[in-house]
């Protein structure tokens, strides 16, 4: 059992991807996000044109703004005398600057909250090589922390059971507006980010891989919902953003409708199962692009919730937390987990399990593969 202290660790970090806040940020914050991957300037142009949409503003701050907020009112409500504060990768505020401060503060130890719940290279550990870049850099100014990570968390109880509670919500109001659900005419389609399938392959090393990770998260949500979910699911994919000989996740979702037009499928039920917040990739390729194709074929269209700031995943996260510091502290962890992959958590208590260890030319901080 978890005490309510994150002892060692002295401030709580929420740590994303980060985004532009007006038109002038947009490309800057592309070539951060692009930088060294060899993404065609075309593409860059076409995402920059997501975003000027949007006014050039990503909904991505606004979202970490109030999940910052609600992390901060459960850690208090818990007693938990800790600072939480949000750091980003490509964007201000930036890991490094927030960590300096607090540094500066005389904290020293850092447990991060990431958003991101699957396991794949840019979903952790990436995040990881962040830690170990922002900590050199620190290093450099005579400044030394250390960051620690919850695990991976897509079938943690307070992810997991909140996605259930999303596609029980989206199935109800599908079934408003159809008459009802029909499994011959309607599908449920979970939808995750798009990643090359050298980077689909490089998650199974260490779990059972990115892709699997959803279909056995999709099949809880099915066991859970019974028979309030009897419509055919599938997994499909939004955002592919490499180059066109790279070969990416398929099928994107946009395709897979067409596809489905064609089957005589009416209606579909869009559950963005990868995303935490509403951000582009949820407001642009879903709310844009595939209610656009949808409206194309004359489908029913519902677009689920994401888990946001939802109680259940805020007090989730926060239970991460806890149970992250107790095991640092040495002490037994229950470590609970809704699928068959059971909790990401190495067994000799060294910290999560790492996805991704043959990129083991970059520096990563916990380095627990050692």
């Amino acid at each position: 059992m978890t005490s309510s202290s994150v002892s060692p660790f002295d401030s709580i970090v929420l740590m994303s991807f980060g985004g532009p806040n007006k038109a002038e940020e947009v490309v800057p914050f592309l070539k951060n996000v692009t930088a060294g991957r060899g993404i065609p300037e075309e593409r860059l142009e076409e995402v920059g044109e997501h975003y000027f949409a949007f006014g050039g503003k990503s909904p991505i701050n606004e979202q970490n703004i109030a999940l910052l907020e609600a992390l901060r009112k459960e850690v208090s409500a818990r007693g938990i005398d800790a600072p939480v504060v949000w750091g980003n990768r490509n964007w201000d505020p930036y890991l490094d600057d927030v960590l300096r401060e607090r540094a500066q503060a005389g904290d020293s130890r850092f447990i991060a909250v990431t958003t991101s719940a699957y396991s794949s290279y840019s979903s952790d550990r990436q995040y990881r090589e962040d830690f170990a870049k922002a900590s050199q850099k620190l290093a450099g100014e005579g400044i030394n922390v250390e960051i620690d990570k919850i695990r991976q968390y897509y079938n943690h109880p307070g992810f997991a059971n909140t996605q259930v509670k999303i596609v029980r919500e989206a199935l109800a109001e599908f079934a408003q507006k159809t008459g009802g659900l029909d499994p011959q005419k309607h599908r449920v389609l979970y939808v995750t980010h798009s990643i090359p399938d050298t980077m689909q392959a490089a998650s199974e090393k260490c779990t059972i891989g990115y892709e699997a990770q959803h279909r056995q998260l999709m099949d809880y949500v099915a066991a859970q919902l019974g028979e309030a979910q009897p419509l055919e699911q599938e997994l499909v994919f939004c955002s592919e953003s490499g180059p066109a000989h790279i070969p990416w996740s398929q099928p994107d979702i946009n395709d897979r409708m067409d596809e489905l037009a064609e089957e005589g499928v009416t209606g579909v039920v869009v559950v963005p199962f990868g995303f935490v917040s509403d951000h582009m990739e949820v407001v642009y390729d879903l709310d844009t692009e595939a209610k656009e194709t949808a409206d194309k074929h004359g489908f029913a269209f519902v677009r689920a919730a994401t888990v946001g700031t939802d109680p259940v995943f805020v007090s989730g996260l926060v239970d991460l937390i806890l149970e992250r510091a107790a095991q640092v502290r040495g002490e037994e962890v229950s470590a609970p987990a809704v699928t068959e992959e059971g909790a990401l958590i190495d067994g000799s208590g060294a910290g999560s399990v790492e996805c991704c260890r043959g990129r083991e030319d970059r520096p990563t901080m916990p380095n627990w593969a050692d």
